[in-house]
């Protein structure tokens, strides 16, 4: 009869000796796995901002690209680049007056003739 509950009592122990050890399995890999979501999300972080930084390259590129498509590149008489001095008209007089100054109307650059008004739509 002794024989009998020592082998009970061990069969108890060894199944709750399994039962801790798959325990313990279960939360290393829930451990690795959230270390591995973890990874996950940083290497789609680094690759939007790898990503971000190159947009922001190619629009710089862009600005560049037009501000020297509007940058007058001819010399004036003294000899130096007028858009090295920020005497560039542009053409537009309100962008062209001073801050503050108040609009001009040059009547020989009028048009006497006007277009009918335009009627639009939405």
């Amino acid at each position: 009869m002794q024989a009998v509950k020592e082998k009970l009592h061990d069969m108890s122990e060894m199944r709750k000796a399994k039962a801790q050890a798959k325990a313990e399995e279960k939360a290393e890999k829930d451990i690795a796995k959230a270390r591995m979501d973890v990874a996950h999300e940083v290497r789609l972080a680094k690759e939007a901002e790898a990503e971000m930084e190159l947009h922001v390259a190619k629009a710089g590129e862009k600005v560049e690209k037009e501000a020297a498509k509007h940058a007058p590149m001819q010399p004036n008489a003294s000899g130096t680049n007028m858009a090295d001095h920020g005497a560039m008209s542009t053409g537009n007089r309100s962008l062209d007056a001073p801050a503050g100054a108040p609009p001009t109307t040059n009547t020989a650059e009028m048009n006497t003739t006007q277009a009918p008004p335009v009627k639009k739509f939405l």
